[in-house]
């Protein structure tokens, strides 16, 4: 099959960003201009396959265009994108000749499986057209004007190596947003690796993070590599950065000004080529206010920083993120995806959704998997949003549903620490003790609310099912039989 191109007209250069990095992805050949002009040029000199244009430019409505493109090309389909999403809009480019129009903000999936569409009309072919989903082209999923306002500064970013400390309450998909930042950026093929710097004692993070010799600490039987080790020509992933320590810190922030760092227990610096991104839900100037978290490393962090919303903020996109989810969960079990009725959905946009978009998927997973019914009806949505009864133990042994594995054992700790370390320091070493004690257990019980069943375990828990696989056997959990 010969590769087509496609003419794309925009004069956001954020939009032409995206839509060149999504279409080149599946294979097209892309031309990109800011103009009006160029894009007459290029369809009278017989460029092109397909044409994607804005309706307002600098020079000229792109809707004039249309008359005279039909006149010279008669069979090149045209697709007209406008943010001025009126009846009067959508009536003249149909009226001019356009093969579909498509308001902004649009659905990238949409526009593919338009311009699929188009061009095998144009070829006189029946398509049946397979788009992939959102989380291979952009994993984030939304059209509220809050989502656009993120998308916008990611198609800046994603071809630059520029620092970006992504901000956000837990649950707001920060760890998806520095994965589009890599995948759609001019280091993707190289690794992404993620490190969540809450999830590892205090003791060892220098060794996670810069890799370290033989015998340079107790344990250390062979030559381990870090991160950025693992890393390089890659992204650094560095997840809830406030949690980092102090003397941590130091060393990053050597990283960060010498391009270079020293394994634990080496004496060679080693030099090191990663882009970094950060996330945390912790606000950064105040533990700076504090003393537990560097000023200077701060800026060297926050060259750009990225805020994602809480879904309390993109309601609207509710819908959206629910049909996602469910056609998820449907693929994955072989089952038809649910709908869900408007007075559903309704109510659901009523609630607060503290625990943002994971709550809203692990509520989509669970009625997915609780309920046989093929819709979403006001009373399922009901029932599911009651929280949790403590003396249901069937639910009450599973952690609940928004809240992530870690984030559990954070809370147990500080349980602990409040009623037993009231005044004093922990002894050291405790962190690292009372983690093994709650994770081993919160995964039995996990284990056994779900009758053994380790996919709906690592849904409940908000882990990846291979991250599960590896506790159970690092931690000898006996999984129960269904």
């Amino acid at each position: 099959m010969t590769e087509k191109t496609l003419l794309i007209a925009d004069d956001d250069k954020a939009i032409r960003m995206v839509l060149s990095k999504a279409f080149e992805r599946d294979g097209y050949q892309v031309r990109l201009t800011g103009n009006a002009a160029t894009l007459w040029r290029w369809v009278s000199n017989g460029e092109g396959d397909l044409v994607i244009t804005d309706v307002v430019m600098p020079d000229e409505n792109g809707l004039d265009l249309l008359p005279k493109i039909k006149k010279i090309r008669p069979d090149m389909p045209v697709i007209v994108m406008s943010a001025q999403n009126t009846l009067m809009t959508a009536l003249k480019a149909t009226e001019r000749g356009a093969y579909e129009y498509l308001p902004k903000p649009f659905d990238l999936n949409e526009l593919k499986s338009v311009v699929a569409k188009a061009l095998a009309v144009r070829e006189g072919k029946t398509a049946i057209v397979q788009i992939k989903d959102n989380s291979e082209d952009l994993p984030l999923i939304g059209r509220s004007p809050a989502m656009q306002n993120v998308y916008r500064v990611m198609a800046r970013l994603m071809n630059t190596d520029l620092t970006v400390t992504i901000t956000g309450e837990s649950g707001t998909g920060k760890e998806l947003v520095a994965r589009a930042l890599h995948d759609f950026g001019r280091r993707k093929n190289n690794p992404f690796v993620a490190l969540n710097m809450a999830a590892i004692p205090r003791e060892l993070i220098e060794s996670e993070l810069f890799g370290h010799e033989k015998g340079s600490f107790t344990g250390a039987d062979s030559r381990s590599s870090g991160r950025f080790e693992q890393a390089q020509g890659g992204t650094l992933f560095l997840d809830e950065i406030g949690d980092m320590p102090l003397e941590a810190q130091t060393r990053l922030l050597r990283v960060l000004q010498e391009g270079e760092y020293t394994t634990v227990g080496g004496k060679r610096p080693v030099k090191t080529d990663v882009r970094i991104i950060c996330a945390t839900h912790r606000d950064l100037k105040s533990l700076i206010s504090h003393g537990l978290f560097r000023e200077d490393l701060y800026y060297r962090l926050n060259v750009v920083p990225l805020r994602i919303p809480p879904l309390r903020e993109r309601i609207d996109d509710i819908h959206d993120l629910m049909r996602q989810f469910l056609n998820t969960y449907a693929l994955e079990n072989a089952q038809t995806p649910k709908l869900i009725e408007t007075d559903a959905l309704d109510y659901l946009k009523q609630y607060d959704w503290p625990g943002n978009v994971r709550e809203l998927e692990n509520l989509c997973q669970r009625i997915a998997a609780l309920y046989v019914e093929d819709t979403i009806t006001l009373d399922i949505a009901r029932s599911e949003m009651v929280p949790l009864d403590d003396s249901d133990q069937t639910k009450g042994n599973a952690i609940a549903a928004n809240e992530t594995l870690q984030e559990s054992i954070h809370r147990h700790l500080k349980k602990y620490f409040d009623a037993h370390l009231p005044h004093d320091l922990p002894p050291p070493g405790l962190y690292s003790r009372l983690l093994r004690e709650f994770e081993k257990p919160l995964i039995e019980n996990t284990l056994k609310a779900t009758r053994g069943n380790q996919i709906k375990a690592a849904e409940l828990l908000g882990v990846n099912r291979n991250t599960l696989r590896k506790k159970i056997r690092d931690l000898d959990i006996d999984i129960p039989k269904g």
